[in-house]
Order: structure tokens, then sequence, then C-alpha cells
């Protein structure tokens, strides 16, 4: 299997400081701040970042699991909410809740929320991510 990367150069103290991350394939370069971070400046941080991968492991995990089942979807929409929040002397990543709408043909409801939650215990980010609590709200589009 192959190994991604993902990149990060910082440059002075924390709070005055600023740094950019990167994606191996090229597709994503974005500023970096502690105003990017815990405040609201534009730019990227960590938690978003986080966010992204979440939502789009679990889609493609939904997407899988729905196929196996015989019901394979025509569109998933999947947002993660990170949250982080003070812990002692520094800060944790504490939740991401998944939030996903879908349409998928001639499945039940229970079906649905049934392979819904396969995917989110099963996501290799989720699995990641142990030790933060990830919730999952799932609507089938009718």
């Amino acid at each position: 299997m192959p190994v991604r990367k993902g990149f990060a150069v910082w440059e002075g103290s924390i709070r005055e400081g600023r740094g950019s991350v990167s994606l191996e394939s090229g597709l994503f370069e974005g500023p970096y701040s502690f105003s990017t971070r815990f405040e609201n400046a534009m730019g990227t941080n960590p938690e978003e970042l986080i966010g992204a991968a979440h939502a789009g492991c679990f889609s493609m995990a939904f997407a899988g699991v729905l196929g196996q089942k015989g019901t394979p979807p025509r569109k998933i929409e999947t947002t993660a909410e990170v949250r982080i929040d003070p812990e002692g002397a520094g800060f944790r990543i504490v939740s991401s809740a998944l939030s996903t709408t879908a349409d998928v043909p001639g499945i039940s409801e229970e079906d649905f929320h049934r392979a819904a939650d396969e995917a989110k215990a099963n996501c290799p980010v989720s699995k990641a991510l142990t030790g933060v609590k990830i919730s999952l709200e799932a609507q089938l589009r009718k």
C-alpha cells in the first residue's frame, strides 16, 4: 500500500509565527497560524484538514459498505466538524461530528443507518482518531 505524505513548515513563535502546509500530490498548499487555528483568520489549520480527511474517508467507506450490501449510492455528501478544546497547558482534539446525506435507491431506513454506523466504525480515519468522540447524523435522501 502507498504511503502518503503531508508537509508543514513553521517559522517563529507560536502566537506570532506563521507556517504553511502542503500535500505530496501538490494539489493543496495553504498558510496557517495561531489565528487561523484558534481564531477566525483566513487560512487553514490542522483540524480543518482532519475534518476533510474524515469526511472523505467516511464517504468512501460508506459507499463501500452500501455497495457490498447491493445498494450502491448515487451520491454521498458528508461534513465533519472537528472540535479542539483547551486541556491542561495545551489543547486536545475532542470530537469529530460527521453529518451525511446520501441518495441510495432501494434501501430501507434501518439498513441505511446500519450501513452508516458500520462505515463510521471501520473507516481508517475513524480508527486513527481513537480517543476522539465521533458522532454521526445520517439522513437518507428520498
